[in-house]
């Protein structure tokens, strides 16, 4: 059997750092056409990332930033208001930081880029 994700998509915030790692607000979006206009849709996913690649994240990724990221499928349960709730991530084993050098935002900046992703757009 196969569990394998694959997306490429920006950070819509910069990466929370956790003790073992980190987590990554993915977007990817996919442009259609619906009549005679076109339309985007946009999906966001929780990407986790740990060790090594979780310190590079930190380091070199901000809010806007484009990265490829692949790993496995992991869905969890708790409980919220007494109701069983899921929540799906992807634990990812591979992040490519794919901005050129100069191209993605810096660190310290809270910018976006090619999509205006901002905090209140994640729903999660």
């Amino acid at each position: 059997m196969i569990n394998k994700a694959i997306i490429v998509g920006n950070l819509g915030r910069d990466p929370e750092p956790f003790s073992a790692g980190c987590k990554l607000a993915v977007a990817t979006s996919e442009r259609f056409k619906k009549g005679d206009t076109w339309e985007e849709r946009t999906e966001w996913h929780r990407v986790t990332v740990f060790g090594k690649s979780a310190e590079a994240c930190q380091r070199f990724l901000a809010k806007g930033s484009r990265v490829y990221v692949e790993g496995r499928i992991q869905t969890s349960t708790y409980e919220k208001d007494g109701e069983k709730r899921y929540s799906t991530e992807i634990i990812a084993n591979t992040v490519q930081f794919l901005d050129r050098k100069g191209d993605g935002p810096a660190p310290s900046q809270s910018q976006s880029s090619g999509g205006g992703f901002d905090d209140d757009n994640i729903p999660f």
